[in-house]
């Protein structure tokens, strides 16, 4: 509780590389972030451990009259469904796939985007490490953690600045570690633990992927240097 509120998602990033180092993270991890919101906070976590930074476009399945309502997510080849919400809400299958179909395109189009030509990061044998802003209902992050185990990491850490109890509890037994600086004990949305919250543009996302390119080139010059 003593990190609330963070000011904005740099000092969240910082506070979170802060603790990850301390607990001697494999120095060949892997950063995945979340887009949007999770890209500045891990930027600020693979800058500060020298490590390199990729994206999981994560995108949340909206209930259709109701769309900040989540009744699933999708991540790269996974989905994930709240089979029970569905049923109780009488939602019909062909409004499920076509709610499906859609987000899937957008998925694809912001990884277009972001990456901008380039490959994405092979985790495959090292620690993934997957970053957002916070943690609610946990539905985003499931996916993108069965997403990330299709590319055979050796270990998957889920690492967030501040989560609620039942999303903590919900990831905990699918990764094989979960990083989480502040678990509130009321906790209604990620962005109340914020003194600054804007929404993450395309253009910053892209720009921080640009940077983070370059730094991890410059850090590996001088490492070889020396």
């Amino acid at each position: 509780m003593e990190h609330l509120p963070f000011e904005n998602r740099v000092e969240a990033g910082r506070l979170l590389a802060d603790e990850l180092k301390r607990r001697k993270l494999d120095p060949s991890a892997v950063i995945f972030a979340l887009t949007r919101g999770g890209v500045p906070v891990g930027f600020e976590v693979a800058d500060r451990l020298r490590l390199p930074l990729d994206v999981i476009v994560a995108r949340k399945i909206g209930v259709p009259w109701q769309p900040e309502l989540a009744m699933g997510a999708i991540a790269g080849s996974v989905q994930v469904l709240d089979a029970q919400m569905i049923d109780q809400l009488g939602i019909l299958d062909d409004d499920v796939k076509s709610i499906i179909a859609r987000e899937k395109s957008e998925m694809k189009r912001r990884e277009q985007v972001f990456r901008e030509g380039m490959p994405g990061a092979n985790p495959e044998g090292r620690t993934a490490v997957i970053v957002d802003d916070g943690l609610a209902t946990g539905s985003t992050m499931l996916a993108a953690v069965r997403y990330a185990r299709t590319l055979e990491p050796s270990k998957i850490i889920i690492a967030v600045p501040v989560g609620s109890r039942d999303g903590c509890a919900r990831l905990r037994g699918e990764v094989d570690e979960l990083v989480c600086l502040s678990v509130p004990e009321l906790f209604f949305a990620v962005g109340e633990w914020y003194r600054d919250f804007e929404q993450v543009t395309d253009d910053e996302v892209r720009h921080l992927l640009a940077e983070s390119r370059k730094q991890l080139a410059s850090h590996m010059r001088t490492r070889t240097a020396a």
